[in-house]
């Protein structure tokens, strides 16, 4: 690791404890990569066993480490006086690092070393979700819908773009976000909240109330919801006069949602940001997500969702035709100006060419794919999975009939 240039980025005593600076991640989120760099570096090199700061540049996807770097890494991760969550950060970090170098048969070993470290921290249980989903289907029906019509608040200010992590969802944002008209906010908890607070307080045991409790509630409660959300997201968006009509709201798992978001927003717009299953699947076994997604940390987690989620999308196409957009990510990749096209269109947008040039739209990005969203589209990564194909058997297996090889 070269030297740390101490008049340019002192070493705060933050990050002497072992913790890097929400303003480093901030450099990251804004745009300020070779900034963010030395903070990151600053906080490794006060502490050689910080795996957060390590995971930190692997996670710019763009940084490339030195040879000392991986062996300091290595033995870092190795030995036994340092802490799990550390251990978990090198892990992903060295199977980037491995991975850039075409070391694909070690870089995997890391990988699946670090989700094996991060899940047994992890609460997740997938069983309540996919109980959640199961009765949304049994109660969210097109007569459900029909029955409901004109309720909920009339704005058609939101641009909801749901789906999985890792599925292209920032690539989306960051064009319609480079339209004149569309803010980019980012992924805002407001749907989820207010989810929690339908749901209540749930007892071991006791029958859920969400969904059924929107069965209860009529035009005047989901338009109150409505407005509470555009009041509630309100702080997130640019001041008058400078705000524009339209705005995004790219929490992915509100595809769980689209029932109540409908309900409460008729007319807003729902994209289905949606990626070849194999490679979302992988994509999101790589990633050391900094908050939430536990699913992500085995095999047959990750792809039990996928499966939730790629049935329950059915069921909304079923019950709400023509509401949703699905936009595949390998389509966008291959064919940007139609794809950017149909997206506006959808959406009520005129066509404006600085949609095409999404990656020079000066924005805070604040998902894990910031640094790629800010360079022209590439195809590279779109099969990036194949270098993996010798160690996939199991991800495959357990996707069946969803892994368009099988």
């Amino acid at each position: 690791m070269s030297p740390v240039v101490r008049h340019r980025w002192p070493v705060s005593l933050a990050h002497v404890q072992g913790f890097v600076s929400p303003h480093s991640h901030r450099l990251k989120t804004i745009g300020r990569p070779q900034e963010a760099i030395e903070a990151y570096r600053a906080a490794a090199a006060a502490n050689l066993s910080f795996g957060e700061a390590y995971w930190s540049l692997a996670n710019l996807k763009t940084y490339r480490f030195t040879d000392a770097e991986i062996n300091q890494m290595r033995s870092a991760e190795a030995d036994e006086k340092t802490a799990l969550a550390d251990r978990y950060h090198f892990c992903f970090a060295i199977g980037k690092a491995l991975e850039d170098r075409a070391a694909y048969a070690e870089s995997f070993r890391y990988y699946e070393r670090g989700n094996a470290l991060k899940k047994t921290e992890c609460l997740y249980r997938p069983d309540p979700l996919e109980r959640t989903a199961n009765l949304q289907k049994l109660l969210c029906t097109r007569e459900f819908f029909e029955a409901r019509r004109g309720f909920g608040c009339a704005s058609a200010a939101p641009i909801f773009i749901i789906g999985l992590p890792r599925s292209g969802s920032t690539l989306i944002e960051q064009i319609l976000a480079s339209h004149s008209k569309v803010e980019g906010t980012m992924e805002l908890a407001d749907i989820p909240r207010l989810v929690q607070d339908l749901q209540g307080r749930e007892t071991q045991g006791s029958i859920p109330r969400y969904p059924g409790v929107l069965e209860t509630y009529g035009a005047e409660e989901f338009r109150r919801m409505g407005e509470r959300y555009l009041s509630d997201t309100l702080v997130y968006r640019q001041a008058k006069p400078d705000a524009k009509p339209f705005f995004i709201d790219k929490m992915p798992n509100n595809f769980r949602h689209v029932g109540l978001i409908h309900l409460i927003l008729p007319n807003a717009k729902i994209i289905d940001a949606r990626r070849e299953a194999l490679a979302c699947c992988f994509s999101n076994f790589k990633q050391l997500f900094a908050s939430g997604q536990q699913f992500t940390y085995s095999v047959e987690d990750i792809t039990r969702y996928y499966r939730m989620y790629v049935e329950l999308m059915a069921h909304w196409d079923a019950a709400l035709p023509g509401k949703i957009l699905r936009v595949k990510h390998e389509d966008v990749v291959q064919d940007l100006e139609s794809n950017v096209r149909r997206i506006l269109g959808f959406c009520e947008l005129e066509f404006e060419p600085g949609c095409l040039e999404f990656h020079k739209t000066q924005r805070s990005v604040h998902t894990a794919s910031s640094e790629q969203v800010r360079r022209p589209i590439f195809t590279e990564g779109l099969e990036q999975w194949r270098h993996f194909d010798p160690w996939l058997g199991p991800l495959k297996a357990a996707l069946g009939p969803l892994y368009q090889g099988a």
